[in-house]
């Protein structure tokens, strides 16, 4: 009976299969961090860091897996289902994220640029950034994992 227990525990997927690391660059202030806070970051519905320094919230291209779960998971719609809110937001001034080409460009930038948000997997963490928030995603992003070139 117990390896019957033991066997249908491994068998059973997590719950959550991996995580999105949202990081900002070292030493820019984030308290609170929620992931309702996020969303209205990256919505740019709050604008302003706790110092009122401007966030600057950053994408990966579209059809790059990570910013796929990211959008799923944080916005509960796809990339696909946000354009129609852009369309609206711009003609009121306010632009979508800046897109990066790569989790490097997306390190770096954030390290470089005051009041950049961003978000990474775990295996592409290193002493450049911090993390802010640890966002449960139901997919699955290991393969994902090469580490960015330099």
């Amino acid at each position: 009976m117990r390896t019957l227990v033991l066997w249908a525990l491994m068998a059973c997927p997590p719950a959550y299969a991996d995580d999105i690391l949202v990081i900002t660059g070292t030493g820019t202030p984030f308290t609170n961090a929620t992931s309702k806070r996020l969303e209205n970051i990256f919505l740019r519905k709050t604008l302003l860091n706790e110092d009122g320094i401007r966030w600057i919230p950053l994408n990966l291209n579209p059809d790059n897996p990570i910013r796929q779960a990211f959008s799923d998971t944080l916005f509960h719609r796809h990339i696909d289902a946000l354009e129609s809110y852009w369309n609206e937001q711009y003609f009121q001034g306010i632009t979508p994220p800046y897109v990066v080409a790569s989790v490097e460009a997306m390190l770096r930038f954030v390290t470089g640029t005051r009041g950049a948000i961003g978000y990474i997997l775990p295996c592409h963490l290193d002493e450049r950034v911090q993390v802010v928030f640890k966002l449960p995603t139901p997919y699955t992003l290991k393969p994902y994992c090469q580490k960015p070139a330099q």
